[in-house]
């Protein structure tokens, strides 16, 4: 998922920042974008249809032994936010979503793999809160919420950082090294101020 959505930031430049979790990506455009003059319904189909069309071309790279059974496909919509803080208020939820559901499908599983049913997990866990789980988590399966890969946790935001990129020169046919603007998954808290204070180039479009 991770792939194809650095793919379309490749193809599509106008886009500023991704976030991604799970099998849901959002895609956010800067105030100032005029892409296909704004038609929602242009926007929607083209980042869609690239989506799945490169999660079919990339999926051998990934699982080489496992074939595709079926065409992926992706639906979409577009939001148009009136602020920036409308904006970042949904990016937010996106990523308390994330790991409201990590932390509740990381203690179904240690459960289930513990030897019950999906059914007994389900009732093990119905009326718990965060801390419940963690307990659970820690005292009756030896796992460490907090020791868990970020990615699982707060899901994946991908900006374009400036990154030393080598080509070949098509004049002298030698390497060259050039900083580019790259989109890069990164693994971070995008709720608080300090990712937007370090990256204030996000609100200035």
């Amino acid at each position: 998922m991770n792939r194809c959505a650095v793919e379309v930031m490749k193809d599509i430049k106008d886009i500023m920042i991704a976030y991604g979790q799970s099998d849901e990506y959002s895609f956010v455009f800067p105030k100032s974008c005029n892409l296909y003059s704004r038609r929602a319904s242009k926007i929607a189909s083209t980042i869609a249809s690239l989506f799945a069309a490169n999660y079919a071309m990339r999926w051998h790279e990934y699982f080489p032994t496992v074939k595709l059974k079926y065409p992926a496909c992706f639906d979409s919509r577009v939001v148009c936010y009136p602020s920036d803080q409308n904006m970042r208020d949904y990016l937010s939820w996106r990523q308390v979503d994330c790991h409201i559901n990590n932390l509740y499908n990381t203690t179904f599983w240690a459960i289930v793999h513990s030897g019950k049913t999906e059914i007994a997990a389900e009732e093990e866990l119905r009326g718990t809160f965060s801390k419940d789980k963690h307990e659970i988590l820690f005292t009756n399966h030896n796992i460490n919420y907090n020791t868990i890969e970020e990615i699982y946790k707060k899901g994946s935001v991908i900006i374009r950082q400036k990154t030393k990129v080598t080509t070949i020169s098509p004049n002298t046919g030698q390497p060259v090294e050039r900083i580019k603007l790259v989109p890069t998954p990164l693994y971070v808290d995008i709720i608080g101020q300090e990712f937007w204070d370090e990256h204030p180039e996000l609100l200035k479009k």
